[in-house]
């Protein structure tokens, strides 16, 4: 009885300690984390104060929150204001293309290289694919304008001298061709970048999986959607829910640097975006609660496809009459 005794009394304390008693006892860890913890605070949340203005009508030298509150009037503004649509309407072309055919290409980029067994060709393709990512858009834009130059650029001559057109096609002057030339950019600058986490979750995968595929004679395709695709299936999924919740972001440097401030009208039909909208409103018109209220209504939808996104993958769905919930269902399950 004695000897049960001291080997329960020797036995260490199950009892969880206090968030409190681990931070006192974790103090290195909190001070490392607190420089991040402060630039989240005055980069993200304090800003997030001027958010009043949307319900103010602010001018130059009020002090911020101390306007003439005036409800949603700027919010009534905005939904009758023509513009403002077609601004929606171009940000959402432009971000599902990006969310459909820009987010699909680095998972087959990354299956492919991974199927590379050289591994010096492999590194080279990789370094390769990276370099686009640490080029500014400017840089970008200037290469691309060079490229499809209607004087001597490289694409217009190429397909002037096939034949396959008359005269040079003038990518940056005629809107209609905006919405693909915004997707090409953004997947020749992102696409090795993006590819990163892929290839790094391919990396885990166990190599008997495939050792016991050659046995069953699976072929090298049915290895690649069955094995390697379905084990970065989370990460994609992840992937995927993230994007979902930009949705409303265009990337407003790409578009600012590619269009040149849109001087051309044609051009500003199909490459206005909400972004460049709160810019113009707020900055060159000076409608400050206007501008605020396009980005807060921008950040509030943003927001709920976020929660949306987030939601849907991971509820059973209890109905199978509705194909698009089931398929979703199915995929990420």
């Amino acid at each position: 009885m004695m000897k049960k005794a001291e080997a329960v009394a020797t036995m260490p304390s199950t009892k969880k300690k206090g968030f409190f008693r681990r931070a006192v006892e974790q103090w290195d860890l909190q001070v490392m984390v607190l420089p991040g913890i402060l630039l989240l605070l005055v980069f993200s949340y304090l800003p997030m104060y001027g958010l009043i203005m949307s319900f103010q009508e602010f001018r130059i030298g009020d002090f911020p929150g101390m306007s003439e509150w005036v409800g949603f009037k700027q919010f009534e503004s905005l939904f009758n204001d023509p513009n403002f649509f077609r601004t929606l309407r171009n940000t959402l072309v432009i971000s599902l293309l990006k969310l459909t055919i820009g987010f699909v290409c680095p998972i087959i980029f990354a299956v492919f290289l991974n199927e590379l067994r050289n591994q010096g060709i492999k590194k080279t393709v990789q370094t390769i694919s990276y370099l686009p990512h640490f080029i500014s858009w400017t840089v970008c834009a200037l290469l691309m304008m060079d490229f499809l130059s209607i004087d001597g650029g490289a694409v217009n001559e190429f397909l002037m001298w096939t034949g396959l057109v008359d005269k040079p096609i003038e990518f940056f002057q005629d809107g209609k061709y905006f919405w693909g030339l915004a997707l090409f950019t953004d997947i020749w600058k992102e696409l090795g970048w993006n590819s990163i986490i892929y290839i790094s979750a391919m990396a885990g995968v166990d190599a008997e999986m495939y050792e016991a595929a050659d046995i069953d004679g699976a072929t090298r395709a049915q290895k690649m959607w069955h094995i390697t695709v379905k084990a970065i299936k989370p990460t994609i999924v992840l992937l995927f829910i993230m994007n979902v919740g930009g949705v409303l972001n265009a990337n407003f440097d790409q578009i600012m640097m590619l269009t040149k401030n849109m001087g051309n009208a044609t051009l500003t039909e199909y490459a206005d975006v909400i972004d460049t909208f709160v810019y113009r409103m707020g900055i060159s018109m000076g409608r400050f609660s206007f501008a605020t209220a396009a980005g807060l209504f921008k950040a509030v939808i943003n927001f709920a496809l976020l929660l949306g996104a987030n939601w849907c993958p991971a509820r059973p769905w209890r109905s199978a009459t509705s194909w698009p919930r089931t398929l979703w269902w199915t995929l990420t399950t």
